[in-house]
């Protein structure tokens, strides 16, 4: 019997067990040291994987498509941080102020590629473009996302450091890798394509890692003493809101500059997501240990609400597209 749409995927249930386990059993002492530097071997290899089965000729397919490209980057990091910072005096109150941090951070990161990708293929929207948009956000968040944090996520002051020396830590622990492996790509890329189950093990692992050890952290630091139910409730209503907005506004700039609807699509699916892969590996750069729970809760749940929001809407844009194509075919029959 197939899963229904709405249940959590194996992923979700996964990051909710290890949430569990860091609750009850949170990795201390000599032990956390050890999950530190594996998780930080895990996103390198991660990244390197990633640099290895990126192509250049994907990307060079859809790079003429400035217009496109230039909705969805001014979505991703200037339409979602101008929504964090207007929606937070109405927002806030509903979570306690670390968890709109993470609110924030969430408005500031990269889009997601995997997921963006995927549900622009099964509403069957503009491909090559949907990649070179969701890779190049990836690439640019490298950049961008250190700055907002400084300017939007703490602009009085805080955990981040400064923008060049957050760009220099990402640069290291993420870029490097994903640039070698990208360079070896002729050697190695054939053998990773054929491979992607192990891509998707250390895409994964790597994040549970991150989450392990961030909850951890943040649990021997009373995370939970500090978080009500009330504020968990109000923070799902809080990325609904967020989602729902970015999903209605990129649907009403698609239409209103005049795009057809396979680039509609694109927009919609590459401009309205965030990066659960990038954002957590962010998180761990740019935040104190103890912090990373609170800020990449929010991420989480957006992460899971968007997956299941948006693989109703692929569908229904699915639908619509083929009821053209099934009307000419009808067409066709009745005149012959």
């Amino acid at each position: 019997m197939a899963r229904s749409r709405f249940l959590p995927d194996n992923f979700t249930l996964a990051l909710v067990s290890v949430v569990t386990l860091a609750s009850l059993l949170p990795a201390s002492g000599q032990v956390a040291h050890f999950f530190e530097g594996l998780t930080t071997v895990a996103i390198g290899l991660l990244f390197f994987l990633h640099g290895a089965k990126l192509s250049r000729e994907a990307i060079m397919a859809g790079i003429t498509h400035w217009r496109l490209h230039l909705l969805v980057f001014a979505s991703t990091f200037v339409l979602f941080p101008l929504l964090g910072l207007a929606l937070k005096p109405v927002l806030s109150p509903l979570v306690t102020p670390d968890l709109y941090t993470g609110v924030l951070f969430l408005c500031v990161l990269p889009a997601t590629v995997q997921s963006a990708i995927a549900f622009t293929a099964m509403a069957r929207g503009n491909m090559p473009a949907a990649i070179c948009s969701a890779s190049a956000s990836t690439l640019l968040g490298v950049f961008i996302t250190p700055v907002l944090v400084n300017l939007v996520v703490l602009p009085h002051g805080g955990n981040a450091g400064s923008s060049f020396d957050s760009i220099g830590k990402i640069l290291l622990q993420l870029m490097v890798p994903f640039v070698a492996g990208h360079l070896l790509r002729p050697v190695i890329g054939k053998w990773v394509q054929k491979r992607a189950a192990v891509l998707k093990f250390v895409d994964q692992g790597s994040i549970l890692l991150v989450v392990y050890t961030a909850f951890s952290a943040a649990v021997i630091e009373g995370l939970w003493k500090q978080i009500p139910m009330s504020a968990l409730l109000g923070l799902l209503l809080v990325c609904a809101v967020l989602l729902a907005l970015a999903l209605t506004l990129t649907t009403f700039m698609a239409r209103k500059f005049g795009f057809d609807i396979a680039d509609e699509i694109t927009i919609v699916f590459c401009g309205s997501k965030k990066s659960l892969a990038s954002g957590i590996p962010m998180a761990k750069v740019l935040f104190a240990s103890h912090a990373v729970g609170a800020i990449v809760l929010p991420l989480m749940l957006f992460h899971q609400m968007q997956l299941m929001v948006c693989a109703v809407l692929a569908q229904r844009y699915a639908r619509r597209q083929a009821e053209p194509v099934a009307s000419g075919t009808a067409l066709e029959a009745a005149s012959k």
